[in-house]
């Protein structure tokens, strides 16, 4: 009777396994181990705020509040290969090699990416860019004062000025 009953159960688990090998894509069961239900986060979003009355190790960048600082960077040659090479690095994907807005990443966006031979662009102050690039644009561009320095960020100022 044991013999059985035992025989009975090893076969419903043999016919139960089979039956969930054909419906497991069929019958989805979230377990907590997936990563599909896990929190993510794209880059740059929601980035830790800067800390209260706190001064970068390079210097204060600019004050909030008192209009686009002044460029401290004269744009002489080393200023200009740094901002090149800067701009290479960081801003060709999007911009384009002419600045014209044309990058490889750029043109799978809803907005186009900034004509930075534009004279809209050209006819902006130094520290209205430098703001642009450190703070970035909202819903368009992300802000680089994470990845360039202050110097690297005024290095690509002094760059884009010489794209008109």
């Amino acid at each position: 009777m044991i013999r059985r009953l035992f025989i009975l159960l090893v076969i419903a688990f043999v016919i139960g396994g089979v039956i969930l090998i054909f419906t497991y894509d069929k019958i989805k069961i979230d377990w907590i181990s997936f990563m599909e239900i896990q929190p993510s986060f794209k880059p740059m979003e929601n980035p830790l705020p800067v800390p209260v009355d706190s001064i970068p190790i390079e210097g204060a960048a600019y004050i909030p509040g008192m209009g686009a600082p002044v460029n401290p960077v004269t744009a002489d040659d080393v200023s200009l290969q740094r901002g090149a090479q800067l701009f290479k690095i960081n801003c060709v994907i999007c911009h384009g090699s002419a600045g014209k807005g044309d990058g490889v990443v750029g043109t799978f966006f809803e907005k186009k990416p900034a004509n930075l031979t534009d004279p809209a662009v050209q006819n902006l102050s130094d520290g209205a860019i430098f703001l642009a690039v450190s703070n970035g644009v909202t819903g368009r561009m992300p802000a680089l004062n994470e990845n360039l320095t202050v110097r690297d960020r005024w290095d690509v100022v002094n760059f884009i000025r010489t794209l008109k």
